[in-house]
């Protein structure tokens, strides 16, 4: 088969509407359930693409939750601790390295990965589709589905959910195109390997970078390259915490990724998993109810209403205090840039949000003020020489 019809375009508005091959070849991919649509599709091949390089570049199975073409989570298979376990609701269930990665995917902004496309490294096995079978979700890629995985997935959504396997041996060809406004664009495929060569230009006066530093910034790199840009991205212990995508400032890149990535963090606090929460709300409202809770200050005055709404009994706040002291045993974080950082302001910001390895391509004017603001606090920070805009 070399052309799929779609229900319609980016909106109903948009059709007809088909993917398709141009040079008559079969599509590399097979819908085995569902009816996925246009942006499914966007979503589900350039999560492909995501999970398939970090796989290569860590050798670790790998997942992505995508939405609107950006990732929302990103990780590799790496085990969960018990309280990442509680967090993200993965029950008593043995966990797989790939259903430990799909859980760190999934867990990393819960809200924004509401309704995603999951793509996957390795062939779905049952552990991780017992887990997805409990989240809201559009559909997933996968190079392969067990019998046992098949028959979970396929059962969601009243048995419409998009499932689609992709050939793990296609590739491209090196030149790409689309249109815009009736005018084609052409250019090469971003192919470039991102690896441990990429690290070697440590530029900071503190050069200390650990494998499991490598790792992270590694896997910042590559969710990047799939991010729209304006894009920084945040990682943790082999997870994406944080991903700040298409704004046009890298600031507010920055600041935006920095606050999933304190929200990530405050989601562990003891007080946090203690919550009273209903035991009838359901996953997205009790990840409403969590929001709530976190961006509510002690003095806000809320209604009972509001909080019944959420929970058993009112819970005990968490003062502003409470707060900035967990948040301080926040470190170890790296931080990937899809552009250099035009100032230091970005670095400020990261610092708060625990970050002590940072990967940029560099190339700025004021390169030594970033710098400088590194070494001020303490941090690694890698030239890469690579810009990754994706657009």
């Amino acid at each position: 088969m070399n052309e799929f019809t779609l229900k319609y375009g980016c909106n109903p508005n948009q059709s007809p509407a088909k993917i398709f091959m141009a040079d008559g070849t079969d599509l590399p991919i097979e819908v085995l359930n569902g009816r996925p649509g246009y942006i499914n599709f966007l979503d589900a091949l350039n999560g492909w693409q995501l999970v398939r390089e970090l796989k290569a570049a860590t050798g670790l199975p790998a997942t992505a939750s995508f939405k609107h073409v950006s990732p929302a989570g990103a990780a590799v298979g790496l085990p969960l601790s018990d309280a990442l376990r509680r967090m993200y609701w993965t029950g008593e269930l043995e966990l797989t390295p790939l259903a430990c990665a799909y859980a760190r995917a999934r867990g990393a902004d819960r809200m924004s990965s509401f309704g995603d496309w999951i793509a996957l490294s390795d062939t779905c096995d049952k552990s991780t589709a017992l887990l997805i079978q409990h989240e809201v979700s559009d559909g997933i890629i996968a190079p392969g589905y067990d019998d046992e995985a098949f028959e979970i997935l396929k059962s969601k959504r009243k048995g419409g959910y998009n499932i689609v396997q992709v050939d793990a041996g296609y590739s491209p060809a090196p030149q790409e195109r689309k249109q815009v406004f009736g005018i084609t664009f052409e250019q090469g495929r971003n192919e470039i390997p991102i690896n441990n060569d990429l690290l070697n230009k440590i530029v900071t006066s503190n050069k200390d970078l650990p494998e499991s530093a490598r790792r992270d910034l590694l896997i910042s790199l590559i969710a990047l390259k799939y991010t729209q840009s304006n894009s920084v991205c945040y990682v943790k212990d082999g997870q994406a915490i944080g991903v700040g995508a298409g704004q046009q400032s890298r600031i507010h890149c920055t600041r935006l990724a920095g606050d999933k990535a304190d929200l990530w963090h405050l989601r562990q606090h003891p007080k946090v998993l203690a919550l009273p929460l209903r035991g009838d709300l359901g996953r997205a409202n009790t990840d409403n109810a969590i929001d709530v809770y976190l961006s509510a200050a002690p003095e806000d005055v809320l209604g009972e209403d509001v909080w019944a709404h959420f929970f058993t009994s009112k819970p005990e706040p968490l003062s502003k205090d409470e707060k900035d002291a967990w948040l301080a045993g926040f470190n170890d974080v790296a931080l990937g840039s899809d552009a250099f950082f035009p100032f230091g302001d970005n670095i400020e910001r990261a610092a708060r949000s625990g970050v002590k390895y940072v990967a940029q391509p560099g190339g700025s004017i004021r390169d030594d003020m970033v710098i400088e603001a590194c070494d001020r606090l303490g941090m690694v920070m890698c030239f890469t020489g690579l810009r990754l805009f994706h657009h």
